[in-house]
Protein backbone atom coordinates (compact mmCIF):
# COMPACT_ATOMS: atom_id res chain seq x y z
CA UNK A 1 0.00 0.00 0.00
CA UNK A 2 1.30 3.45 -0.52
CA UNK A 3 0.69 6.52 1.52
CA UNK A 4 2.46 9.62 -0.22
CA UNK A 5 1.35 13.22 -0.06
CA UNK A 6 4.06 15.35 -2.40
CA UNK A 7 2.94 19.60 -2.39
CA UNK A 8 4.66 22.57 -3.51
CA UNK A 9 2.69 25.93 -1.70
CA UNK A 10 3.15 29.19 -0.09
CA UNK A 11 3.36 28.60 3.90
CA UNK A 12 0.38 30.94 5.07
CA UNK A 13 1.35 31.99 8.90
CA UNK A 14 4.77 31.53 10.61
CA UNK A 15 5.14 28.27 11.75
CA UNK A 16 3.81 27.15 15.54
CA UNK A 17 5.96 25.11 17.05
CA UNK A 18 4.84 23.03 20.40
CA UNK A 19 6.18 20.62 22.75
CA UNK A 20 4.68 16.95 23.44
CA UNK A 21 4.07 16.21 26.98
CA UNK A 22 7.66 13.61 26.51
CA UNK A 23 9.41 17.22 25.26
CA UNK A 24 9.93 16.50 21.60
CA UNK A 25 9.09 19.55 19.56
CA UNK A 26 6.33 19.29 16.89
CA UNK A 27 6.08 21.89 14.29
CA UNK A 28 2.38 22.67 12.45
CA UNK A 29 2.42 24.48 9.64
CA UNK A 30 -0.45 26.16 6.90
CA UNK A 31 0.23 25.26 3.32
CA UNK A 32 -1.51 26.97 0.15
CA UNK A 33 -1.42 25.25 -3.09
CA UNK A 34 -2.98 26.79 -5.65
CA UNK A 35 -4.27 25.83 -9.53
CA UNK A 36 -5.17 28.28 -11.90
CA UNK A 37 -7.43 27.87 -15.32
CA UNK A 38 -9.41 29.84 -18.18
CA UNK A 39 -12.90 29.23 -17.88
CA UNK A 40 -14.10 28.22 -21.41
CA UNK A 41 -17.58 29.83 -21.50
CA UNK A 42 -16.70 32.99 -20.04
CA UNK A 43 -12.52 33.58 -20.81
CA UNK A 44 -12.70 34.66 -17.45
CA UNK A 45 -9.72 33.51 -15.22
CA UNK A 46 -10.13 31.53 -12.29
CA UNK A 47 -8.05 30.58 -9.30
CA UNK A 48 -8.69 28.36 -6.41
CA UNK A 49 -6.44 27.47 -3.25
CA UNK A 50 -6.69 24.53 -1.14
CA UNK A 51 -5.08 25.01 2.22
CA UNK A 52 -3.05 21.83 4.03
CA UNK A 53 -2.52 21.12 7.83
CA UNK A 54 1.46 20.05 8.24
CA UNK A 55 2.71 18.15 10.70
CA UNK A 56 6.62 17.59 11.29
CA UNK A 57 8.42 15.71 13.97
CA UNK A 58 12.08 14.91 14.65
CA UNK A 59 14.68 16.22 13.13
CA UNK A 60 13.02 18.50 10.13
CA UNK A 61 11.13 20.66 13.30
CA UNK A 62 15.04 22.39 13.73
CA UNK A 63 14.26 23.65 10.10
CA UNK A 64 11.06 24.24 10.36
CA UNK A 65 12.06 26.40 13.16
CA UNK A 66 15.10 27.74 11.84
CA UNK A 67 14.10 29.02 8.06
CA UNK A 68 10.25 28.43 7.55
CA UNK A 69 8.25 31.61 7.79
CA UNK A 70 5.21 32.93 6.08
CA UNK A 71 5.55 33.73 2.59
CA UNK A 72 8.62 30.33 2.26
CA UNK A 73 7.54 28.51 -0.87
CA UNK A 74 8.01 24.76 0.00
CA UNK A 75 8.37 21.12 -1.32
CA UNK A 76 6.94 19.07 1.42
CA UNK A 77 6.66 15.27 1.40
CA UNK A 78 5.21 13.15 3.54
CA UNK A 79 2.06 10.75 4.79
CA UNK A 80 -1.49 11.56 5.03
CA UNK A 81 -3.29 10.87 8.96
CA UNK A 82 -6.63 11.60 9.67
CA UNK A 83 -7.61 11.64 13.08
CA UNK A 84 -9.94 11.95 15.19
CA UNK A 85 -10.69 14.45 18.34
CA UNK A 86 -13.46 16.01 20.99
CA UNK A 87 -14.09 19.97 20.45
CA UNK A 88 -15.06 21.77 23.82
CA UNK A 89 -18.81 20.50 23.48
CA UNK A 90 -17.71 16.85 23.31
CA UNK A 91 -18.07 16.22 19.69
CA UNK A 92 -16.41 14.44 18.02
CA UNK A 93 -14.08 16.15 14.95
CA UNK A 94 -11.67 15.01 12.51
CA UNK A 95 -9.03 16.78 10.94
CA UNK A 96 -6.90 15.42 7.64
CA UNK A 97 -2.95 16.16 7.93
CA UNK A 98 0.21 15.61 6.31
CA UNK A 99 2.70 14.33 8.50
CA UNK A 100 6.63 14.71 7.97
CA UNK A 101 8.23 11.86 10.15
CA UNK A 102 10.95 9.68 9.76
CA UNK A 103 13.58 8.96 6.89
CA UNK A 104 10.41 9.32 3.92
CA UNK A 105 9.74 13.04 4.78
CA UNK A 106 10.79 15.59 2.65
CA UNK A 107 11.27 19.70 3.38
CA UNK A 108 12.80 21.72 0.43
CA UNK A 109 12.88 25.28 0.13
CA UNK A 110 12.25 26.17 -3.12
CA UNK A 111 13.00 30.25 -1.96
CA UNK A 112 16.07 31.73 -1.34
CA UNK A 113 16.34 30.85 2.73
CA UNK A 114 17.29 33.79 4.43
CA UNK A 115 20.62 36.01 2.38
CA UNK A 116 19.98 34.19 -0.99
CA UNK A 117 21.06 30.86 -0.88
CA UNK A 118 18.25 29.50 -3.15
CA UNK A 119 16.52 25.96 -2.98
CA UNK A 120 17.91 24.02 -0.14
CA UNK A 121 16.65 19.97 0.57
CA UNK A 122 16.48 19.35 4.18
CA UNK A 123 15.13 15.56 3.89
CA UNK A 124 18.03 14.36 5.07
CA UNK A 125 18.98 16.96 8.16
CA UNK A 126 20.95 15.49 10.51
CA UNK A 127 21.88 17.16 13.72
CA UNK A 128 24.10 16.64 16.97
CA UNK A 129 25.85 13.87 17.98
CA UNK A 130 25.01 10.13 16.66
CA UNK A 131 24.30 11.55 12.98
CA UNK A 132 28.01 11.40 11.24
CA UNK A 133 28.77 15.05 12.28
CA UNK A 134 28.68 16.26 15.72
CA UNK A 135 27.07 18.71 17.13
CA UNK A 136 28.25 21.72 14.88
CA UNK A 137 27.30 19.87 11.70
CA UNK A 138 25.31 22.39 10.81
CA UNK A 139 27.51 25.44 10.77
CA UNK A 140 29.04 25.36 7.77
CA UNK A 141 26.76 23.35 5.07
CA UNK A 142 23.21 24.04 6.22
CA UNK A 143 22.77 21.19 9.12
CA UNK A 144 22.71 18.56 6.61
CA UNK A 145 25.34 15.68 6.27
CA UNK A 146 26.81 16.33 2.74
CA UNK A 147 30.03 13.66 3.30
CA UNK A 148 30.06 12.40 -0.29
CA UNK A 149 32.99 10.06 -1.71
CA UNK A 150 34.24 10.91 -5.01
CA UNK A 151 35.54 7.68 -5.47
CA UNK A 152 33.60 5.16 -8.08
CA UNK A 153 33.71 1.73 -6.85
CA UNK A 154 34.13 -0.30 -9.80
Amino acid sequence: MLNEVRLIGNVGADPEIRSTQGGDKVASIRLATSERWKDRQTGEKKERTEWHSIVVFGPLVQVVERFVHKGSKLFIGGQLRTRKWQDQAGNDRWSTEIVLSGFDAKLTLLDSAGGGQGQRDYSSYQEGPGFGGGAGAGASNGGFNNDLDDEVPF
